[in-house]
């Protein structure tokens, strides 16, 4: 008797993915691969997203945008919400489609909880019935988030206790979560995640010196502000975005916003914003190293001389077979 022959295995597609602190290279090291390797850059920034910032989350240049095609960049009103599961189920559409029309996927950002929703896939959660999350936001405007906090923890108490009271977005969603399925979203994040796309993922993490990436957000920070920075607050402020949307919280947003309230002086905003930036920052860096495999370390910012290296990186791993 003969056996039938294993159906051969295909390759995963590749994928790569840069990851680092803010105003690290990130964009323009995904620029120079994806010109070099006929790449699409698909954007992993949580504030790039948003239609009315561009300056301020340093958004990639019309001039880069016109070298190669770029994806999921100001794509949404500051007036949504666009969290890690709508953004990995968008980029793994956006992988998808790069891959079909013969495209490196290049994944580029800084905001963690994406980067991980998309490489190691998600928690299944229920579906939330439209009335349900309706109500569950009219409830919390109406009542104010201590006493909206206080009804979460008389349905879900130990995650009521690990949310702060300000924290709105996550207490809604924690509430409607219960309601709709009658268990804690605990419950649900402690489900084995299921894959939102099979890949294989090659993972750059920038890792520069402090100091060197401290100076180089105070100096971007003057950049924002000499290019519009401020009107670009005025100009979200016009929106009525609502106080706890994830726009009106971006980096610059509040201190900029204190200053067109009257409440702080210009000078006086622009140090709390570098001060908030740097802080924001460490807080990246530390998340990184905890939670990113990453498969080639930068221990610099990424400047141009570091151009043929990184391209000789990755392009050994485009010619590597699949496991």
């Amino acid at each position: 008797m003969t056996l039938p022959l294993p159906a051969p295995s295909v390759p995963l597609p590749p994928v790569i993915v840069i990851a680092g602190p803010t105003a690290s290279g990130k964009s323009a090291l995904a620029l120079d691969l994806a010109e070099r390797l006929g790449g699409c850059v698909i954007n992993a920034d949580s504030m790039q997203v948003y239609s009315e910032l561009h300056m301020l989350s340093a958004r990639p240049s019309a001039h880069d945008i016109s070298l190669v095609p770029h994806r999921l960049y100001g794509i949404l009103s500051g007036h949504d919400i666009c969290s890690a599961e709508r953004w990995a189920r968008m980029a793994a559409a956006e992988i998808t489609d790069a891959i079909a029309h013969g495209l490196l996927p290049i994944v580029v950002g800084g905001t963690g909880l994406y980067l991980r929703a998309l490489m190691d896939g998600l928690s299944p959660m229920p579906d939330i019935p439209e009335a349900i999350r309706t109500q569950a936001r009219a409830l919390l405007a109406e009542v104010g988030n201590e006493r909206f906090h206080a009804l979460l923890a008389e349905k879900d108490p130990e995650v009521a206790a690990s949310l702060k009271v300000g924290d709105s977005q996550r207490l809604a969603r924690a509430y409607e979560v219960i309601t709709a399925s009658g268990k804690s979203i605990r419950h649900w994040q402690s489900v084995a995640p299921e894959k939102v796309i099979s890949a294989r993922f090659f993972t750059l993490v920038l890792k520069p010196e402090r100091q060197a990436l401290y100076d180089a957000i105070n100096r971007r920070f003057d950049v924002m502000i000499e290019y519009g920075a401020l009107q670009e607050v005025r100009d979200l402020l016009a929106t009525q975005a609502p106080a706890d949307a994830p726009v009106m919280k971006a980096l610059g947003v509040p201190e900029l916003a204190a200053y067109l309230h009257g409440e702080c002086s210009l000078d006086d905003a622009v140090a709390r914003a570098k001060q908030g930036t740097r802080n924001y920052a460490k807080r990246q860096m530390t998340w990184f190293r905890r939670n990113i495999i990453s498969n080639h370390d930068i221990n610099s910012q990424y400047v141009e001389s570091l151009r043929h290296e990184n391209f000789a990186i990755v392009r050994h791993f485009l010619l590597t077979t699949a496991p």
